[in-house]
């Protein structure tokens, strides 16, 4: 039977165990949790066609071991250290239901869950920690940097930019050209963008009689952004990723799925 490493390469297409999570090496355990969640959903069995249920479900019961491996310390470190995986660890070698695992990592998101976890989000520490590493991520391109943190509109710009600002009059971060001396003709193509896309999904609220459920929230947006259902996705696995509790820590779990640029 194939190890980790080699199932991950036959599976994802490399045996690097953060880049199947599509994270840094230097990523927090909440990051390893998002990427986690992201990945996974990609691949969700309950999510793709039935001609495509075997391939997926292999991958995901990878993903599961991947996940495993670096929320665990102990194996994270030896991963990290050495290059190589404890096959024979509980975390890896564990006849486990990942389908199970999965669903008690992240719970179902409500609209309510999302306005709450915003209103605690917003103006926080963990939000200008997301918006310092976005700044880093796409080097102070400000298109990127608001499609990539969580929860912000166009309304919330100044207030980004001033993080980011007093980031790099503390030396906190470099002065990116992108970000100082962006064109006022871009920041205004953005700010008509985003002008649009709020006239545009109140005319389809309306013409669609959505409400305020799970359901209409997800159906609005991926109406107004046809082209952007993966984005849509990403963006609830984030949501759900933050939102939901951490799992418990320690060596062994019980039966406890750039920043890309969209």
């Amino acid at each position: 039977m194939p190890g980790l490493l080699e199932s991950c390469s036959l599976h994802l297409g490399t045996s690097d165990l953060y880049q199947a999570l599509g994270v840094r090496k230097e990523a927090s355990e909440a990051e390893v949790r998002r990427g986690y969640h992201k990945a996974s959903l990609k691949v969700h069995p309950d999510r793709v066609p039935e001609p495509d249920k075997e391939a997926a479900t292999a991958k995901f019961q990878v993903l599961g071991k991947v996940y495993a491996v670096l929320s665990d310390k102990e194996q994270r470190t030896l991963y990290d250290e050495q290059g190589i995986v404890d096959d024979e660890s509980e975390s890896v070698s564990k006849d486990r239901n990942w389908e199970e695992y999965w669903r008690l990592l992240f719970k179902k998101l409500t609209v309510e869950d999302i306005k709450a976890f915003e209103e605690k989000y917003k103006e926080s520490e963990e939000e200008k920690a997301d918006v310092i590493q976005a700044y880093m991520d796409f080097e102070g391109d400000m298109d990127s940097i608001m499609e990539s943190v969580l929860c912000v509109t166009h309304e919330d710009e100044p207030r980004i930019r001033e993080i980011i600002n007093q980031a790099i009059k503390s030396k906190e971060v470099p002065s990116y050209n992108t970000f100082v001396k962006e064109s006022k003709k871009k920041r205004e193509q953005r700010g008509k963008r985003a002008h649009e896309e709020a006239k545009e999904a109140e005319e389809m609220k309306k013409e669609f009689g959505l409400g305020e459920g799970e359901d209409d929230l997800k159906a609005l947006i991926q109406r107004r952004q046809k082209d952007r259902e993966k984005e849509m996705d990403s963006f609830l696995a984030n949501m759900e990723a933050k939102y939901c509790n951490n799992p418990k820590k320690g060596g062994k779990k019980a039966a406890a799925p750039k920043r890309g640029k969209k």
